[in-house]
């Protein structure tokens, strides 16, 4: 009886693939633990785009057509997507909250949000 115990333990493998692997057997130690992204400076630095052929497409010399979706539109004040623009001050805006913020701002202020949209409008 004992003998068949052996033999069986000999065929059966020392690892089954329904039970989860320990994480320190899966990396030891010192060991990364996931995937590593590169940042595209590392990228070109590794590849030397300086030895391909200039008509080559890489991450260098990439160029893209103008995108056919229209730009989106953000409110000045939040950062949010603007559906709206204030017809007076030229301003775009979220909501209602901002609206009102809008319409109490000084007009230094509202010529000031237009200068960092470079849409700067002289405001009568």
């Amino acid at each position: 009886m004992e003998q068949e115990v052996i033999e069986a333990e000999m065929i059966l493998p020392t690892h089954l693939r329904f039970k989860k692997i320990q994480m320190h057997e899966k990396y030891p130690k010192g060991q990364a633990r996931g995937r590593h992204w590169k940042h595209l400076k590392q990228i070109i630095q590794a590849e030397n785009y300086q030895n391909y052929p200039p008509d080559e497409p890489n991450y260098v010399n990439i160029e893209t057509p103008p995108s056919m979706h229209p730009r989106k539109h953000i409110c000045d004040i939040t950062g949010f997507e603007a559906p709206y623009s204030d017809p007076r001050t030229h301003l775009r805006y979220a909501n209602t909250e901002v609206f009102k913020l809008i319409r109490s701002l000084p007009n230094e202020y509202v010529q000031r949000y237009l200068a960092l949209r470079n849409a700067a409008v002289v405001l009568k």
